[in-house]
């Protein structure tokens, strides 16, 4: 099955809901893919109940919300979600691109805007916590409440864990962090407020054992001292995650590590192919939320007037007129 539309979207995170909008008030066309079965991206799979305080005119916003505004926002101008399918090739065709899918279906599109974050993310392993996934252990906690009452020890020190710890700490009968050094990689702030709430936070320690069935126990050991076991209905696993770009990888385009090379209009080297958002790479680059967004209008301005030259660069703002 061929569809054809003005614009690819791959990637239906906030850069991309962002960019689905944008090229809808331009005018176009557009499809929106991504491998995961949700719009929302990294949001929606690892972290929807967390609040979220770098969006500009929000002082915080949960990010199941900010998800809900962006496809609520896109939405008045219709464009076709293709969620749970892969992007795997892209060719030039005729007047622009053929994008594959894992399905064996594919796009003929004018342009494609790339706006995959990080990639696929794959959670870094717990050895201690082989097997158990879903069995007591998460990678994440897309839903607060599942926890409620429970025990919980969350495995980590970077801001993933402490942010689990503020967001459970209301509704959980306890939370522990358990970390493998004494210093920790979450911000200072953040750090700061699970500690003032009286959280334990248990330093240069590693998880021994997950012990139950369903899990009821966590056996820790501190360096240099002895073992102790910890009451735990769930193991939440905040080690981080490893990601790629998978397929993209071998479009032929110009990368920096995980990141493709762009230029001020968000173009990459290949011809009508643009990327934004973190997967966005430029001197200077600040990968934030409110980053994206911006370069989602740059680059789809830019593809504007790429497809057509007469177009205005500048469309003039979305208030004009109402």
């Amino acid at each position: 099955m061929e569809r054809d539309v003005d614009l690819l979207v791959v990637g239906a995170g906030p850069t991309g809901l962002f960019a689905a909008y944008y090229a809808g008030f331009r005018e176009m066309n557009v499809a929106v893919v991504d491998a995961l079965p949700e719009p929302g991206g990294q949001i929606t799979a690892m972290y929807p109940e967390k609040m979220i305080f770098d969006v500009a005119g929000f002082p915080a916003v949960r990010g199941r919300d900010l998800v809900n505004g962006l496809v609520e926002q896109a939405a008045q101008f219709k464009p076709t979600y293709l969620l749970g399918r892969q992007a795997r090739t892209c060719e030039s065709i005729e007047d622009g691109l053929r994008v594959g899918l894992a399905d064996g279906s594919s796009i003929n599109t004018k342009a494609v805007l790339i706006t995959a974050g990080m990639g696929e993310f794959n959670p870094r392993p717990l050895p201690a916590g082989d097997g158990r996934l879903g069995r007591g252990m998460v990678h994440f906690v897309p839903v607060l409440a599942e926890h409620a009452g429970q025990h919980v020890v969350i495995v980590g020190g970077g801001d993933s864990a402490f942010d689990w710890a503020l967001a459970l700490h209301p509704i959980a009968a306890s939370v522990k962090i358990v970390h493998r050094r004494a210093s920790f990689r979450a911000h200072a702030a953040t750090v700061r407020q699970v500690r003032e709430l009286g959280v334990e936070i248990i330093t240069d320690a590693e998880v021994l054992a997950l012990r139950g069935e369903p899990l009821s126990e966590v056996d820790v050991k501190v360096k240099g001292g002895d073992a102790r076991t910890l009451p735990a209905q769930t193991v939440v696993a905040a080690l981080g995650f490893t990601a790629d770009l998978g397929p993209i990888e071998s479009w032929g385009l110009e990368l920096d590590h995980r990141a493709v090379l762009v230029d001020s209009t968000m173009k990459t080297k290949l011809d009508r192919i643009y990327a934004a958002g973190d997967v966005a790479q430029y001197p200077g680059k600040v990968k934030l939320i409110a980053t994206g967004f911006g370069e989602a209008a740059t680059a789809v301005n830019n593809i504007a007037v790429a497809l057509n030259p007469s177009a205005h660069l500048f469309p003039g703002h979305s208030s004009d007129g109402s």
